[in-house]
């Protein structure tokens, strides 16, 4: 694994990748380095204009590449849905799924279509419900992978059941950290419950460390001080291709394995190579990842 980078990405012909969130940051990074390496890769956003800008990037750097855009938002459990059902139509084997999409830190209490949280809503349930809808197809492929983004914020999150949707306490990095938290368990959670059920899905969770995106102006806002930090810092962030490295690793390595979890390798995981990320105690509790997994499933309004 030792200074792993995209040139390790093993080469192949065929292979049909989904990415949340990818038509900026971490997410275009998996996105255009998986078309590189012989993916077809289904780019996800909400922004069909963005989404063909970025198409057109990738395109551009690689004529070759098989990459096109689909609509989703997952703040909106109909989108999810929708989209769903019209991959189930084509009836194409899903190869890796890439729970990449986020919200971070917005200043005021959100909400998403259905009336969740929207970090909580986002991040974690909107991944659930997408998860649990192209199960079908991910046991279709032979050796698919599912691959949830975590952060570094998971190591303060708590899952708060009394009050999962913050609606008695607003405070906008204990949502975020509790969203995280949430993705990392899921993984691992489904990991089990694919080996209980004799899925065949390998899932896996990465982090990117502390990377240069714009997660931060877009949630808590450019003149917020993370976001100041990231406009006047920016030597504090790795670039966004270095953060995906975790991502793809746990996406294509044959070495990589179900139900660990990556990140980099340096400054307690902030920047560096992928490597075995340290997973928080309070993620390794089963009785809550168990009752997590019932009441996002209640949530998602899906069963897996």
């Amino acid at each position: 694994m030792k200074n792993w980078t995209t040139a390790d990405i093993p080469q192949r012909n065929s292979g049909l990748a989904i990415i949340t969130g990818s038509t900026e940051g971490i997410g275009y990074e998996d996105a255009r380095a998986l078309s590189s390496a012989g993916w077809t890769v289904i780019v996800l956003g909400r922004n069909p204009q963005k989404g063909a800008e970025s198409i057109g990037r990738i395109q551009q750097s690689n004529p070759k590449a098989k990459v096109s855009f689909e609509k989703i938002d997952l703040a909106d459990l109909s989108s999810i849905k929708s989209f769903a059902s019209r991959m189930m139509a084509k009836g194409q084997a899903i190869d890796l799924l890439i729970n990449n999409a986020g919200v971070m830190t917005p200043p005021k209490r959100l909400e998403t279509a259905d009336g969740l949280e929207l970090q909580f809503g986002t991040n974690h349930i909107g991944h659930v419900a997408l998860t649990a809808q192209l199960l079908p197809l991910l046991r279709q492929s032979p050796d698919a992978r599912v691959v949830t983004l975590s952060s570094v914020a998971n190591r303060e999150g708590t899952i708060n059941f009394d009050d999962l949707q913050s609606k008695l306490s607003y405070v906008p990095g204990k949502a975020y950290s509790q969203s995280k938290l949430a993705n990392l368990m899921f993984a691992l959670e489904f990991q089990r419950q694919s080996d209980k059920h004799g899925w065949g899905i390998t899932s896996m969770a990465a982090h990117p460390g502390v990377s240069r995106t714009n997660l931060l102006i877009t949630g808590a806002g450019r003149w917020s001080v993370a976001g100041m930090a990231r406009t006047f810092l920016p030597f504090l962030f790795q670039p966004a291709a270095q953060g995906a490295l975790p991502t793809l690793y746990a996406a294509t390595s044959g070495a990589a394995e179900g139900g660990r979890y990556y990140g980099p390798n340096k400054l307690m995981e902030t920047r560096g190579f992928p490597s075995v990320a340290k997973i928080p105690t309070q993620a390794e509790d089963r009785h809550v990842s168990r009752r997590l997994w019932a009441i996002s499933q209640e949530l998602a309004n899906v069963e897996f």
